[in-house]
């Protein structure tokens, strides 16, 4: 979860929810997030809400960790008592490192969520995992207790490139993990690369590219690095260590991932993520990206519910605190107006292979799509289908054929 936390309205002790609301839920589907903010070590550029152990202070520890969780899923179910209980199509358990908690941690959370909500027959659940924090056995209890896709943080196959983002493992274990998962029984396998690091050469990306296929996985995300404020990255920057990102490499690394993951039999769904089939997607993420609904639990976790969204607070001594004393650890929340949930709308299904209807957008909107087409920004076979999709091209300019179409 991001560093920093927005403003908004006070949120009730209690937690509850506009009627409303809790009568909308999961009409788009329902989803549940755990966020696990501990981490090993702190890498140069992140900027999420993750604590070391040095860091964390006291009132808070991974050992108690689960059963504060838990508590949150109590308090969730008392705020949602009253609606329709909310199927669970998909779990995501996100961090940090959410494998720095024992994997009997992991399975009694899951197993939580699926008492008091129920797990769909097909529920989607991802955990997270730094390629060291896993190992054979630990892969194998989490398959066990319900575990059906694991996205693992490779970033690079280059060396240097590792040690500049501060990453632990060796440039071999990250396709090693992928491999032990298949053999655990995971049906989906992720790794997650960034590129445009500094010092990171055109081979270097080749090379993490041509690791990630041969790893076998069936899901591949890569993501440009962001320089954060605040981070270790960005102040080497400022002093003059390292470079700053170039937005021209940056764009043939792109490329790059777009030829090689095509060759290799991968499509693109959204535009930093490729899957080997439609189940293969993250279902999660889509739902992100689709409007549904989903309960965030932990400290710094966003939640949405029926055009009500909110954060909780970031420190996990503060998150434990509150929930010990039967409060919400909710810090503020927001009801977004129709206006800012079209806007959402479509900043978040244009990024998508599937693609916006063109009727959700107003006449300045159906202008600016109509020159995005003949810029070569949009299918024109897609759009001539009511849809806006993004061509290859369209997908490096994706920002500004949104602001385009949201003038």
């Amino acid at each position: 979860m991001p560093g920093v936390l927005p403003e908004g309205e006070p949120v009730p002790r209690d937690g509850s929810l506009p009627a409303t609301a809790r009568r909308a839920v999961g009409a788009r589907g329902f989803g549940v997030y755990v966020h696990v903010p501990f981490c090993a070590s702190r890498c140069g550029y992140c900027d999420f809400n993750t604590y070391t152990a040095s860091e964390l202070g006291g009132g808070a520890s991974r050992e108690t960790y689960a059963d504060s969780v838990l508590a949150e899923l109590a308090l969730a179910a008392r705020v949602l008592g009253d609606s329709p209980p909310p199927r669970v199509d998909t779990v995501f358990v996100g961090g940090g490192t959410p494998t720095l908690l024992p994997a009997d941690d992991l399975a009694r959370i899951l197993d939580g969520i699926d008492r008091v909500w129920g797990l769909a027959a097909d529920a989607e659940v991802t955990t997270e995992a730094n390629p060291e924090s896993v190992s054979p056995e630990s892969l194998k209890t989490l398959r066990a207790a319900g575990y059906t896709r694991i996205s693992l943080g490779m970033q690079s196959a280059a060396p240097g490139v590792l040690a500049v983002l501060d990453r632990r493992h060796s440039a071999g274990r990250a396709t090693a993990a992928a491999l032990e998962a298949r053999d655990a029984g995971f049906e989906h396998v992720n790794l997650d690369l960034i590129y445009g690091t500094p010092g990171e050469t055109a081979d270097d990306f080749a090379a993490s590219l041509a690791q990630v296929v041969d790893a076998g996985v069936d899901h591949v995300s890569a993501y440009a690095l962001i320089v954060e404020d605040g981070t270790r990255l960005a102040a080497r920057m400022r002093r003059g260590e390292l470079p700053y990102p170039s937005d021209d490499v940056a764009a043939d690394r792109y490329l790059a991932a777009e030829a090689a993951l095509g060759a290799a039999g991968f499509s693109w769904y959204e535009v930093s993520n490729w899957a080997r089939s439609a189940a293969a997607a993250c279902r999660h993420n889509l739902l992100y990206w689709t409007g549904a609904d989903w309960w965030g639990l932990g400290p710094g976790a966003h939640s949405h519910v029926g055009g009500v969204r909110w954060w909780n607070v970031k420190h996990p001594s503060a998150y434990a605190a509150r929930l010990a004393e039967g409060a919400s650890p909710a810090l503020a929340r927001e009801r977004l107006s129709p206006e800012e949930q079209h806007m959402e709308d479509v900043m978040l299904r244009v990024r998508l292979a599937s693609g916006l209807p063109l009727d959700v957008l107003d006449e300045p909107g159906r202008a600016g799509a109509e020159r995005a087409r003949d810029a070569g920004l949009l299918d024109a076979g897609a759009y001539a289908r009511g849809l806006v999709v993004l061509t290859l091209r369209g997908r490096l300019l994706a920002d500004a054929v949104v602001r385009d179409l949201l003038p």
